[in-house]
């Protein structure tokens, strides 16, 4: 098997994967630990549905500084540590039924990727909590969008739901090296 079959990412965006910016490759074209630092600004939501969904999915608090990624990749898997002012934020991924599978606290995403406009866009198209699934429609405003800047990886995740509004934003950039 070649090293883009056993990779997460590449193997869900088959021939796609090769479309994307290098930078955006090289984040997810590497088995083993990564070790990734940058910049990031978090906007988080204020109303108690916003609070208790962001404590459920362990979302980071609002500011701007420094952000710290770990990802380890194995054959299949990837698990992401960010570390944004002292908060963790883990998850775990994986591929199941063709999408991208998140956990995230509580909360299991599936993720269709797609390539659009140079960049690598992750949709919900389904979420479970607990095992018990949620509609799909509730998360039309829940996307991540990767792409390439001049030498920086940049990241923009966004999460809103109709009854509590936005939940969390939070985008910047990593080296990658």
């Amino acid at each position: 098997m070649n090293a883009p079959a056993r990779l997460l990412f590449a193997a869900l965006l088959g021939a796609r994967f090769e479309s994307l910016p290098p930078l955006v490759r090289a984040v997810h074209f590497r088995l083993g630990v990564q070790q990734l630092a940058g910049e990031v600004e978090v906007e988080r939501g204020h109303g108690r549905l916003a609070r208790l969904c962001a404590w459920a999915t362990r979302l980071p608090p609002a500011g701007c500084g420094p952000i710290a990624v770990e990802i380890v990749a194995t054959p299949g898997e990837e698990r992401w540590t960010r570390r944004i002012a002292n908060h963790a934020m883990p998850s775990r991924l994986w591929a199941g039924d063709g999408l991208l599978c998140e956990r995230l606290g509580l909360v299991t995403f599936g993720f269709r990727l797609e390539v659009e406009a140079a960049a690598l866009v992750w949709r919900v198209a389904r979420v479970r909590v607990f095992g018990v699934p949620l509609p799909a429609a509730w998360f039309v405003a829940v996307t991540a969008r990767e792409t390439q800047q001049g030498d920086r990886y940049c990241f923009d995740v966004a999460a809103a739901l109709p009854a509590a509004g936005l939940l969390v934003r939070y985008r910047g950039w990593l080296h990658v090296g």
